[in-house]
């Protein structure tokens, strides 16, 4: 088994987006913009989405692979780092899910 995590990922996330265009597609994808990256994210999880309904549990596996991949690069394109992430998560952990969706306030 992998000790590979999503601190390993956002490290290299973070070193192949200054590697240039010509040799990175991290930094092209970051050249690109917030949109982009996005645009980006959002096509890798309807992708993982219909993976998960029709295909092996390999091509979900692979899926899943992409949208974490791309939602590193969203999130150190908005300057979001894993650790806060990894805090919120935290907290919302220490009660129930739905005693947590409940004390979320509601959207006007």
């Amino acid at each position: 088994m992998s000790n590979f995590s999503l601190s390993d990922l956002q490290t290299i996330i973070e070193e192949r987006s200054t590697a240039g265009v010509e040799a990175s597609y991290t930094a092209r994808l970051l050249d690109k913009g917030v949109l982009k990256c996005a645009e980006k994210f959002g096509e890798e999880a309807v992708e993982l989405a219909l993976a998960a309904v029709a295909q092996e549990q390999a091509d979900v596996a692979n899926e899943a692979a992409d949208v974490l991949y791309h939602l590193m690069v969203v999130l150190r394109a908005r300057g979001v780092e894993l650790a806060q992430i990894m805090a919120i998560l935290e907290q919302r952990t220490a009660q129930s899910g739905l005693a947590e969706k409940a004390g979320r306030s509601a959207p006007e």
